[in-house]
């Protein structure tokens, strides 16, 4: 397994339906990161259908079917 060091939690799953123009993370340790789709131009690009159809990889990494980029729990807190 791929961790991140110094992490002592991880991604459990991401929402768009919650907040319009808004990705919701809920985290391992019972938190939740919301944060503007905005952000991350390669998900705003997605349909929402699109968007349904993502993938947490090794609670450290998130991704979607129609996308090639990775991204990590790091990149949602450098914003």
């Amino acid at each position: 397994m791929c961790r991140i060091q110094n992490l002592a939690f991880g991604i459990k799953s991401l929402d768009f339906k919650t907040k319009k123009g808004k990705m919701a993370v809920k985290l391992t340790d019972g938190r939740e990161l919301i944060v503007p789709v905005s952000m991350f131009p390669d998900i705003k690009k997605l349909s929402v259908k699109e968007r349904m159809d993502w993938m947490v990889l090794d609670e450290q990494f998130f991704t979607f079917a129609n996308l090639s980029k990775v991204y990590s729990i790091i990149d949602l807190f450098k914003l």
